[in-house]
Order: C-alpha cells, then sequence, then structure tokens
C-alpha cells in the first residue's frame, strides 16, 4: 500500500477548508444529494467489497453483506428519511423570568472532520461514519486500514468516483501517514480502533482542543446464569465469539457460567461449532480468517498455560484459529488481561451472581455486557455495572438497532453514533437567544432599581 503524501494531504486539507467556507455543505439539500450518491456507489460496487473482504479476511459473502453491506444501507436510508427533521432549528422553552426573549438550538456543522478506522469492519466502520460526517453538513477525510490493503482500494476507488476530495478525501498509508494526520488541525475526530491508539488520538487532538469520538475496546464480559436457556445461549455466543473470527469489539471476551451449566454449556457450544461450521472449520467456506499471521502467533501465545476444552487448533501460515473454549484460567493469566481479538473463550465459573458482578465492577468498564438468563435477574446485573451497551439473552445484536446510540464509557470510548447520534456526533448544537427590542427591563443595569422585586422574579 502506497502512502499518501504529505503535500496530497495537505492540499487536500486546504480545499476543504476552502469548500466548506463556501456555505454549500449546509444546504439540506445538498446533504441529502450526497447520502443519495453514496447509497448508490455502495450498492454499484457491492461485488467488488465482497471479493476484497473475502481476500483480506476470507469472510463469506453472507456474513459481509449482513454485518458490513446492509448496515450502511440502512443506516443511509434512515438519514435520509429523517435528515430534514434532524437538521431544522429546535425552539425550546424560554423561563417567564427571560419574557419577551425567545430561544432555539442550530444544528450546525462541525467542518472539517477526519474518519479514521480499524481492519476488522473495514467498510462498515468508515462508511457509517462517513454517513454522519455528510448527514451533519462536513467535509472529510478518510482514512482506511493498511492491513486490509484489498477493501481500502476498492473504498478509494468509491469514494474518489463519486465525491470531488475537496468534499471527501481518501488518504492511504501506515502509521507514519496516521502520525502526520493528527497533526493536522481538524474541526473534530472520529477514530476507531485500540485503547493504545484511542490514546495517542486523544494526545494529538489536546494540542488543538479537537473534540474527538473514540469508539474502542476492552474485554466485554458475558453471564450465562443458572436460570439461562443454555441451547440458546450457546448458539448466540458461539455466533458472537466467531463472527469475523472473534476480531470484533463487540464480542464476549470472557464467560462466567454457573457452577451447574459448564457442562452443558460447553456440550451446546461444541455441538453449535459442528453443526455450524462442519467436523473441521478450517474447511469450512462460512469460517473467516485472521487479518494476518502475527494475529494467529498472538493468540496461539495467549493459549499457554491454559486448560483447553475444545478447539485449540492453530495453523499461523493459514490464518486460522478454531474455536476455542478454555476452562479454569486464572484472572491473572495473560489471556484475562488483554483484549482477545480472536475465537477463543476463557470460562469462570460462579455460585452468586456477586461473584461476576464484583469482578466486572473492578475492572475497565467494557463496550458491552451480555448476560443469558432472566429479564429481571439481568435488569439487576446491569443495574449494578457500567457498560457501553448490553443485551439481555443475546450478544452484540444492540448495535444492528440504529435507533439505539452505539458507544463506549470509561476506557471502551468516548461519544455516540448510529442513527440520529450520528448527526449529533457531527454538529455544533448552537443555542440561540433572540430578544426583541421593544421591551427593556432597566432593572438588570446597575444602580439595580426595585432589585427586590427581580429578585423575586428571578426565583420563578
Amino acid at each position: 500500500m502506497e502512502n499518501t503524501s504529505q503535500i496530497a494531504i495537505e492540499k487536500m486539507l486546504d480545499g476543504q477548508r476552502h469548500f466548506f467556507a463556501t456555505h454549500r455543505t449546509k444546504n439540506v439539500d445538498f446533504r441529502l444529494e450526497q447520502l443519495k450518491k453514496l447509497r448508490e456507489v455502495v450498492k454499484r460496487y457491492e461485488p467488488k467489497i465482497l471479493e476484497a473482504l473475502w481476500v483480506d479476511l476470507r469472510r463469506p459473502p453472507e456474513e459481509i453483506y449482513m454485518t458490513e453491506i446492509s448496515i450502511v444501507l440502512n443506516e443511509i436510508s434512515n438519514h435520509i428519511k429523517h435528515l430534514r427533521r434532524w437538521a431544522k432549528p429546535k425552539k425550546v422553552c424560554t423561563p417567564l423570568r427571560l419574557f419577551p426573549s425567545r430561544s432555539k438550538i442550530l444544528y450546525e456543522p462541525l467542518g472539517i472532520a477526519l474518519i479514521v478506522a480499524p481492519w476488522n469492519f473495514p467498510f462498515q466502520l468508515l462508511m457509517s461514519s462517513l454517513v454522519g460526517a455528510i448527514s451533519a453538513g462536513c467535509c472529510a477525510i478518510l482514512k482506511a486500514s493498511p492491513y486490509t490493503p484489498n477493501i481500502a482500494k476498492v473504498m478509494e476507488k468509491m469514494v474518489r468516483e463519486t465525491f470531488s476530495e475537496d468534499y471527501i478525501g481518501f488518504v492511504q498509508g501506515n502509521r507514519e501517514v496516521n502520525a502526520f494526520l493528527l497533526e493536522q488541525r481538524f474541526d473534530i475526530i472520529f477514530f476507531t480502533g485500540s485503547v493504545a491508539l484511542g490514546q495517542k488520538v486523544m494526545r494529538a487532538a489536546a494540542e488543538h482542543l479537537t473534540p474527538v469520538v473514540l469508539e474502542l475496546g476492552g474485554k466485554n464480559p458475558c453471564i450465562v446464569d443458572s436460570e439461562a436457556d443454555v441451547d440458546v445461549a450457546a448458539a448466540r455466543i458461539a455466533w458472537g465469539k466467531t463472527l469475523n473470527s472473534g476480531q470484533i469489539c463487540l464480542s464476549p471476551d470472557y464467560l462466567f457460567i454457573h457452577r451447574s451449566r459448564k457442562r452443558e454449556f460447553t456440550e451446546k457450544f461444541e455441538e453449535f461449532i459442528a453443526k455450524t461450521y462442519g467436523k473441521n472449520c478450517k474447511e469450512s467456506k462460512y469460517y473467516p480468517r485472521l487479518v494476518n499471521r502475527k494475529s494467529a502467533e498472538r493468540l496461539k501465545e495467549l493459549l499457554k498455560n491454559t486448560n483447553i476444552v475444545c478447539g485449540g487448533d492453530v495453523s499461523e501460515p493459514e490464518r486460522y484459529v478454531a474455536p476455542t473454549l478454555v476452562d479454569g484460567v486464572d484472572t491473572e493469566h495473560p489471556i484475562m488481561q488483554e483484549e482477545i481479538f480472536g475465537p477463543i473463550l476463557p470460562m469462570l465459573t460462579f455460585d452468586d451472581i456477586n461473584e461476576p458482578i464484583s469482578h466486572i465492577n473492578a475492572r475497565e468498564k467494557p463496550l458491552a455486557i451480555y448476560y443469558f438468563g432472566s429479564v429481571g435477574k439481568g435488569n439487576e446485573v446491569l443495574r449494578k455495572t457500567t457498560s457501553g451497551g448490553a443485551c439481555i439473552n443475546d450478544v452484540i445484536m444492540h448495535s444492528a438497532n440504529h435507533h439505539l446510540p452505539f458507544g463506549g464509557v470509561g476506557k471502551s470510548g468516548i461519544g455516540r453514533y448510529h442513527g440520529k447520534d450520528s448527526f449529533i456526533a457531527f454538529s455544533n448544537r448552537r443555542a440561540i437567544f433572540t430578544s426583541p427590542t421593544w421591551f427593556d427591563i432597566a432593572t438588570r443595569y446597575p444602580p439595580f432599581t426595585h432589585f427586590g422585586a427581580l429578585k423575586k422574579l428571578l426565583n420563578i
């Protein structure tokens, strides 16, 4: 992958600043037109997107469509449907003590956005963010990951074919390019990736006091309680753990299983894997691969000194790790210290629900918590913990509803997007207060005549 030159990036930024200054992007009709153009090019490029993601991650076309293309298309359609209402100035109440003035909120674009996406869902995470930027009226520079070069090239061609780079630009390259981009002044930075890189982004943004949206990750706990439907729990957890071969920030990272259900869960987990991918997952056309050999080597290292219940097969040259259950893990083991980002699920047993609750609360706030059991007890667990999002009797699916805000809390992220929250993320909510000139309260000026009456009015 050839790096975009610093000169080209500076030229792109300068062009976008000039274009944004024309105020064309503030026109709602202009924004709707661009969203429709994006929708059309996504549909037209669908075969190339499917092919590129198969080469980069060996992901099946059905999975790609469900988790990447359809999500982007639905996001675009949702914005097209609601943008006029979202962008309309919103009247808000004005207290009686401020009569006869009026108040409203204007939604205006922040300006030039930098959007940096990772390699695990390279199309969806870049394009869904772009939808929010277009919807809010921003210009944007997009940066794809070099670890998935084929889809990065396809997206660059898509964008260059559809938009002027003075409006939407595309940048390719390694960490040197990232570092140079972060030295520039943007009006908002939208970053999806690891916690370590998110910290670097935030430090760089602080130099210019640039607002950030950080969509990060962490170790998402999953709890299977004594009342759980284990058939369903095992199927949904196994699906979530093998989706994109576990390379998803929302993947269940470790499992707390009630001691009375562990054997049954293990059996059902293995049954689901065999039924879904066959006796040898490596031969299944539906089982994705890791992004590179280094990732497979890292997961192999994490499996050292663990009790492997099922799976455990690793082939570094083929970027393959089998769906794996690990039992009896010590909480100090490396597999419990870092985000796994692969199809490995460590299991810890519990007898009392307060055990997993205490464990979760003693660690960094996760991006998601998943609970399987009664809804009432699930709500109790959620009330006593915190996370960016959560599911009761499911995993990952909360991210598929564009009516729900998506994002982390603490080290799992800052800010929210999806649906209207994407529009808000790239917008400045500008407070407007309008006062008439035909009426003026003299008591607000020194020497504050009749201040007693004014004091009563202020307390209304």
